[in-house]
């Protein structure tokens, strides 16, 4: 393997998982200024289309399904003081467009129309102690308040009536559980969810009123959520993911465990996609992951916290099974008695 692309891939590690460390800072300013989703500039991808122009999920032309999807963490820089990233922050968003849509966001691209709004996201920082009183809640409520002004401008201007998938990792499915709780959660939208994928994540059945976790493959109008670690190891963090849900995101049921043949594909860093190459177990709170079978894996044994790969682990798992809820969704539309869907 030639070393700039273990550089690549590391990098691209780095970007979707961070790490803590201790931050420079400085004192959060509230911003009032509002960011206008009617400019294009202002969406990675917009029903489909790229900012860069290029047409992203092969089922484009046919998608019956709309796809909202929000992107995790990119701003853990430590040495950047900034509490949020500005919405045309050339970094980040070229970050976005090089790693974050073929890695991750392309998993749905099949499923639906995809459409992926830039936002002023927080700093990593912004999720730990003694920076969320500094500063840090502020930050994230900010970050919130770009994804919800993106979502209310799809929705006045493209949904019309579509069914919804919403996707996202570590930040973004953060962000999109809130979005679950007052746009979905008991209300008239929760009937044109097709699934949310909060991944990355801490989700808990009793933050929602109705919406339930996803128990099996083709089941619609709920969602799904893990968080992957390297088989039989622990974060020092455990504790805080007791009792969260837990979806096996290979057999998306019951299922406490996975056998290696049912794993539908890895996409990894050299753009192929490798089935049979790992087996889950869920454990409280978490998903264990083996150390999967891809070529030069090497660099892969030290590593324990699979937060960053819990995307691209489970790649062609995740596209097979949103199409496959579309399909159940559609089927049911065709179904339900006037009136009730």
């Amino acid at each position: 393997m030639r070393i700039h692309s273990i550089l690549i891939f590391l990098c691209l590690s780095f970007l979707l998982g961070g790490c803590k460390l201790s931050y420079q800072t400085a004192s959060f300013l509230p911003s009032t200024h509002e960011i206008d989703y009617a400019a294009s500039k202002h969406w990675a991808v917009y029903a489909g289309i790229s900012s860069e122009g290029n047409e992203i999920g092969a089922a484009f032309d046919a998608a019956s399904a709309d796809v909202f999807y929000v992107y995790p963490t990119l701003l853990t820089y430590k040495k950047d003081i900034s509490w949020n990233a500005a919405i045309d922050d050339a970094k980040v968003n070229a970050d976005v467009l090089k790693w974050i849509l073929p890695y991750q966001a392309s998993a749905w691209a099949d499923a639906g129309r995809l459409f992926v709004p830039f936002y002023r996201q927080n700093h990593y920082r912004a999720f730990f102690e003694p920076y969320r009183n500094q500063g840090g809640n502020a930050a994230i409520a900010l970050a919130y308040a770009d994804v919800k002004a993106a979502f209310d401008h799809y929705m006045a201007y493209e949904n019309n009536g579509r069914p919804i998938i919403l996707a996202g990792h570590s930040q973004g499915a953060l962000h999109l559980k809130k979005l679950l709780q007052e746009y979905f959660d008991g209300q008239a939208l929760q009937h044109q969810l097709v699934a949310a994928y909060l991944i990355g994540t801490r989700i808990l059945e009793d933050e929602f009123k109705e919406l339930k976790p996803l128990v099996y493959s083709d089941q619609i109008g709920g969602y799904v959520s893990w968080n992957s670690y390297k088989k039989g190891k622990y974060p020092t963090y455990y504790a805080w993911y007791n009792n969260a849900v837990t979806t096996n995101p290979v057999t998306w049921d019951a299922s406490k465990k996975s056998l290696i043949s049912d794993h539908k594909g890895l996409l990894y860093y050299d753009n192929i996609i490798y089935d049979k190459s790992l087996e889950v177990e869920k454990i409280n709170g978490m998903l264990w992951v083996s150390l999967p079978k891809v070529p030069k894996r090497f660099w892969m044994s030290f590593v324990k916290d699979y937060h960053r790969f819990d995307v691209t682990l489970f790649w062609e798992d995740i596209r097979q099974n949103a199409l496959e809820r579309v399909e159940a969704f559609e089927r049911k539309k065709l179904i339900a008695p006037r009136g009730q869907f």
